[in-house]
């Protein structure tokens, strides 16, 4: 038990200044969702620290985890855990959500990994290009992709220093042979930090939602010996279809159903040979660059053909 034990005295350290909360209870708590309903230990962890967040008032992020590690971005391999990085900021890119302050690539020498800062945390705004040592941020997953979040927390230094940023973008050929499940008009959670893609209106983590539009396509690439999954974002998607998110809408609206954007998609993609490249996350590999090797084609014909090579 002395792992719950650590995990117990550190939940009492995080509420030392806001609750009167006992070690040994933490302890007993923990002990019963993980002895008891067979909770997984992190996942018990969780449910613990929300029920004290309820109790004195707090939000997540008000509360920090002291005594953090020093990671590497490519090391990063647990949702919710409390971390120090220094690194550079490679890109920022145009927040999609009022209350997302900045949003953009974090880069060392490891590589490269999203982040995000909201406005309620009322941040200093980092600058493109810099170096800083970022103290007390939190690590979140989705879907195996990692990525960090500034809070109110956070502390920042810039560092006059540089960075070599790692490379850990792949280029890949193929012929395109399925767009799946999840692609064209899709709609996303609108909570803060929150991007998942909601099934039926609804968020895995936040319930019923009323979901934000965003455009996507989840592909298969196949260049004969092996299959690549990529996913294209709402730019590259827009720029590769043509359609923009606005027509999206117009042409969901129109049809009363949203399968029509894909299903336009489906018939000008598949068939043709991309050129792809960008980070591997996870499984996949995020489009940042693509590149049309050909005109579209029987896709039946085409993988037939691909496998041939």
């Amino acid at each position: 038990m002395s792992d719950l034990r650590t995990h117990a005295a550190e939940i009492a350290e995080q509420f030392s200044d806001h609750l009167d909360v006992d070690e040994a209870e933490v302890e007993e708590r923990l002990e019963n969702l993980v002895e008891e309903y067979r909770v997984p230990v992190e996942e018990a962890r969780r449910s613990v620290i929300n029920s004290y967040l309820e109790e004195a008032g707090l939000e997540r992020d008000e509360i920090g985890r002291g005594g953090n590690d020093e990671v590497r971005l490519a090391d990063i391999d647990e949702d919710e855990q409390w971390i120090d990085v220094t690194a550079k900021v490679v890109e920022l890119w145009e927040p999609r959500s009022e209350s997302i302050a900045q949003v953009g690539l974090l880069g060392d020498e490891s590589g490269r990994t999203k982040f995000v800062a909201f406005e309620t945390s009322d941040l200093p705004k980092l600058e493109e290009g810099a170096v800083y040592r970022l103290g007390n941020v939190v690590t979140d997953e989705y879907q195996g992709n990692f990525s960090v979040k500034l809070n109110k927390t956070t502390s920042i230094e810039e560092l006059d220093e540089e960075i070599e940023v790692g490379d850990d973008s792949t280029t890949v050929e193929g012929a395109l042979v399925d767009i799946q499940s999840g692609s064209g008009l899709i709609k996303r959670c609108p909570e803060e930090g929150c991007t998942r893609v909601l099934q039926n209106g609804r968020c895995s983590e936040h319930g019923d939602v009323d979901g934000e539009f965003d455009l996507r396509i989840k592909g298969v690439l196949d260049d004969g010996e092996r299959v690549y999954e990529i996913i294209f974002g709402r730019d590259v998607t827009e720029d590769l279809t043509e359609i923009t998110l606005d027509e999206a809408q117009q042409m969901a609206m129109d049809a009363l159903d949203t399968t029509v954007v894909v299903d336009e998609m489906r018939e000008d993609l598949l068939g043709t040979y991309y050129r792809v490249s960008g980070p591997e996350l996870g499984r996949y590999v995020l489009a940042d660059e693509v590149e049309r090797l050909t005109e579209p084609a029987d896709p039946e014909a085409v993988l037939i053909k691909a496998r041939s090579i």
